[in-house]
């Protein structure tokens, strides 16, 4: 008996192997981005810009010149983390601030790209600061008026950082972070 289950087995064995085996690659799960649907949000602080349709506001703190909120996507476990300055002395600071901030992930960054922008219709300028590889934060902006308003925002993810399965996200956020800088006004 034990005799017939050992050639059968050995039988199975050589059967069951196939000479053109090929892996398959690591598969990632297909994210499903909605189409771009944009509404006017009055921000704390007297700050209106454009957010996708589907964002949630976290309202952190508020005060006569300083906010944070946060705009938060939880279909896909992201927050843009705002944080809105009222100021009446030099940008510079908080410029250099942002640049740090941004350069802080510079170690696990494979690059960081920078890209400038200035309003056609407006006073406004900023930077926004794209990373790419596996960083905390992918996405990094400020924007202002160069008189008195400063806006910077990151995009967080609540997991850890894959490069390569958050890069269609990333790539969406993106361009909804412009948006958000063309449409951006400030109170007085």
């Amino acid at each position: 008996m034990r005799t017939a289950l050992l050639i059968l087995f050995s039988a199975l064995t050589l059967v069951g192997c196939d000479e053109n085996y090929v892996a398959k690659p690591r598969g990632y799960f297909r994210i499903a981005l909605p189409d771009r649907n944009y509404v006017a949000y009055e921000a704390p602080c007297n700050t209106t810009f454009d957010i996708p349709s589907f964002t949630k506001i976290e309202v952190i703190n508020q005060s006569a010149d300083s906010c944070w909120y946060n705009l938060y996507f939880p279909r896909y476990k992201a927050r843009i983390h705002c944080t809105y300055l009222h100021t009446s002395g030099s940008l510079t600071p908080l410029i250099e601030d942002a640049y740090n901030f941004a350069f802080k992930h510079e170690s696990k960054a494979n690059a960081i790209r920078r890209i400038e922008f200035k309003s056609d219709s407006s006073s406004n300028f900023g930077m926004l600061y794209e990373l790419t590889g596996d960083v905390a934060s992918p996405l990094q902006f400020f924007v202002s008026d160069s008189v008195s308003h400063f806006l910077r925002g990151s995009l967080y993810f609540n997991h850890r950082s894959n490069a390569d399965s958050v890069q269609p996200v990333v790539d969406y956020f993106k361009t909804d972070i412009e948006h958000l800088m063309q449409t951006i006004q400030w109170a007085n």
